[in-house]
């Protein structure tokens, strides 16, 4: 009767279809463009190539094609190249624990292939003939022998064709393209000797030629790093450290170009990325992130690559010396480069032996609270605005606050008089003022109390709400400079500057896109500073992509949102009377006067009761 029943019923447990299994698999391996990417580069530079060539078309949705001049495949390689778990790479648990290669799993390209339709042409240098293979969604479409250069082109198209659920979850072209590009950067670092090109959509974003690694770091990022490159080089008997590190004033608000490297493995190690930024924090203050291409080489068998689903970290067997290692090497290296020569009175010169604030190269730019110094000790605020609500009066709604309007006219011929606080009451018959509070706070009294005021976070509401206003303007403000300026972008803010481009013109940035990452600044919004316009034009880029992971706002208000906050009157710059009056107005006539763009608050109010609580 037992035996029966067990007949009877079915197993709930069922071997998985090899066409499930692998899109299952695939998408542990293939989960953007960008890993379709990074496994056929992989691939071209373990099969020694020296020339590898890249050619996406729509952020690499839709074709992948890379190409390379390596040892190519005999007509016996290709069917196995597209089997689960097939490799040449290791071929004993022995091969495990001494991995020299970037790829050892055999998952890439049968996970490629059962997701796109691949094509592949390949010839090996001794033979004459090559062939070509076509595959769709794992089942072999083409087989035969063709004419082909010596080495391998691979061609990848509709990436996720067959599983529409994960073409869904990409993110948009510009997004995945970034994606791509740091892939194509972290093998042009890790293989200065390789000749890479690389071509979206009909346009060379990459032409990099073998250099030495500085030249390689200019060609990828640009020119401002030519000069400001800190080299280091440190060798035990258990490691090697080498790389470079930027000039802290090169620092920026977004991270994106720290970048390391274990036996030429892209790798990422987040205890050592914190160790060298601590490093750089103790300088030039937090949120900021410096360039570093660091390069650690150690014995195969001292360090395990096989701790991660897509290989990108690693765990050494010394873990703490590595580490003890680079944070000393760093911190030298820093710390040499930011002492300059100082003369000697009895005119034998000589280098300084210690660390001296007052030949600090920073010190000419950044204040003791490690905010940007600026030039000029006033800095006055431009009264040109023109907010949503036209015809709201931000001095009326002041009056309420402050007991009257502000007689502006009146008050700037007192300035220029009496100065400071006297002239405000002079002009206003008022025994109030504006004080501001070690150059980061304004503070007013109003008729109840006290109110104090975030200058920055204030300044940064102001600007947000008139970017957003220049946008929907018909004819965006302008000013145009003297000079045109030509301006040289890495190519993934040149991707995003592409992708943003209407909005940034409709803000008042007038720009003319060029080839090969560049563009010629012609104009500016009237708020950016003489002398500044390429930089808040980059910085805005790099602000707008750490936003774009944070906030879920409109590609208009993001970039708005950064344009405020690159533009900002910063805290610890010193601002004239009338400037704080100024801004004062200007905030009360914004929409959203209590918060800056990203929700914090702009103003507190402290009132005659909790003042006069402090005192019982």
């Amino acid at each position: 009767m037992i035996e029966q029943n067990d007949r009877e019923q079915e197993s709930v447990i069922r071997q998985m279809p090899p066409e499930l299994a692998g899109k299952i698999a695939a998408g542990e391996v293939i989960q953007r463009p960008a890993s379709v990417v990074k496994e056929l580069l992989d691939n071209a530079i373990d099969a020694g190539a020296n020339r590898i060539g890249a050619v996406l078309q729509q952020a690499g949705s839709t074709l992948i094609q890379v190409t390379d001049n390596g040892t190519g495949m005999g007509r016996e390689d290709f069917r196995p190249c597209f089997q689960q778990h097939a490799t040449s790479k290791i071929q004993s648990i022995d091969d495990l624990f001494r991995i020299s290669t970037l790829g050892f799993r055999g998952e890439a390209m049968a996970s490629i292939a059962s997701v796109s339709q691949v094509e592949v042409k390949s010839r090996r240098h001794e033979e004459d003939t090559g062939y070509l293979y076509r595959i769709e969604g794992g089942e072999e479409k083409q087989f035969e022998p063709v004419a082909a250069p010596a080495g391998t082109s691979v061609s990848v198209r509709n990436l996720f064709f067959n599983v529409p659920a994960r073409r869904q979850f990409l993110k948009t072209n510009a997004t995945e393209f970034r994606h791509i590009l740091r892939v194509v950067q972290n093998a042009a670092l890790s293989h200065t000797e390789i000749d890479f090109t690389v071509t979206a959509d009909g346009d060379m974003i990459y032409r990099l030629p073998p250099a030495e690694l500085t030249k390689r770091v200019t060609d990828l990022f640009g020119r401002t790093y030519r000069s400001s490159l800190i080299p280091f080089f440190e060798e035990t008997s258990y490691v090697t450290i080498r790389g470079l590190l930027s000039d802290p004033k090169l620092a920026k608000k977004s991270r994106g170009e720290q970048f390391i490297f274990v036996n030429g493995r892209p790798v990422q190690h987040r205890y050592l990325t914190h160790v060298i930024l601590s490093i750089y924090e103790q300088i030039i203050g937090d949120r900021k992130y410096p360039f570093f291409a660091i390069y650690l080489d150690v014995d195969p068998r001292q360090v395990d690559v096989n701790v991660h689903p897509a290989k990108l970290e690693v765990k050494f067997e010394d873990e703490k010396s590595v580490v003890q290692l680079t944070r000393s090497v760093v911190k030298r290296a820093v710390n040499e480069f930011l002492i300059v020569p100082k003369m000697d009175p009895d005119g034998e010169g000589g280098r300084q032996d210690r660390f001296d604030p007052s030949f600090d190269r920073l010190s000419a730019f950044v204040s003791d609270t490690g905010e940007p110094k600026e030039t000029g000790e006033n800095v006055e605020i431009p009264s040109r605005i023109n907010f949503r609500r036209k015809g709201f009066d931000g001095l009326e709604l002041g009056g309420h606050l402050y007991g009257s309007p502000s007689t502006a006219k009146g008050y700037e011929n007192a300035v220029k008089q009496e100065g400071a606080i006297g002239a405000k009451q002079q002009a206003e018959g008022q025994d109030h003022g504006f004080w501001q509070l070690h150059d980061t706070y304004i503070l007013t009294q109003t008729r109840s109390g006290l109110c104090i005021v975030d200058q920055y976070r204030a300044h940064m509401r102001i600007v947000y709400e008139k970017a957003l206003s220049a946008t929907e303007e018909a004819i965006p403000g302008t000013q145009q400079l003297l000079f045109a300026q030509t301006v040289e972008f890495s190519a993934t803010d040149f991707s995003l500057l592409r992708e943003l481009f209407p909005i940034i013109q409709r803000m008042g940035f007038s720009i003319q896109l060029l080839s090969g990452n560049t563009a010629i600044l012609n104009g500016v919004p009237a708020d950016i500073d003489t002398g500044n316009e390429q930089r808040v034009l980059q910085e805005m880029l790099q602000s707008y992509r750490d936003l774009d992971r944070k906030l879920e706002l409109t590609p208009r208000k993001k970039l708005a949102a950064a344009f405020a906050s690159r533009t900002a009157i910063p805290r610890g710059r010193t601002l004239t009377t009338d400037a704080m009056e100024m801004m004062i107005d200007q905030l009360f006539a914004c929409e959203e006067p209590y918060r800056d763009p990203f929700g914090k608050k702009t103003l507190h109010y402290l009132s005659l009761e909790e003042i006069a609580g402090r005192f019982r």
